[in-house]
């Protein structure tokens, strides 16, 4: 466990944007900017993860989420644990080192 007796966690956002007139294409695409400039990465088309170090830094990260949400669509946020998130079974493809758990890679803590 961290320094602190913090637990990381793993934010996920999945969504489904209209895109069909380019107002909407517009919108979808500072969604998806927005997420990346605030630590997401892209694990799918659509779905986005960032990594959190405990509960408040989950928090903080969801009212961002919140504020910057797009007009139209579907939006879902799903907070797992890194231990919960690395149970994840690959049934095509390869990981990548953002799903290695945290106690296994040094990433940048965001």
């Amino acid at each position: 466990m961290p320094e602190g007796g913090s637990r990381y966690m793993r934010l996920i956002v999945f969504f489904d944007l209209p895109v069909t007139r380019k107002s909407d294409r517009k919108e979808a695409t500072r969604f998806r900017k927005f997420l990346l400039d605030d630590g997401y990465v892209m694990l799918q088309f659509s779905v986005y993860m960032r990594i959190c170090r405990g509960q408040d830094m989950v928090d903080t990260h969801m009212q961002k989420l919140e504020k910057n949400l797009p007009s139209q669509g579907s939006v879902r946020a799903l907070q797992v644990t890194d231990q919960q998130y690395a149970r994840m079974k690959f049934l095509v493809g390869k990981k990548t080192v953002h799903d290695k758990p945290m106690e296994q890679c040094r990433l940048l803590e965001f």
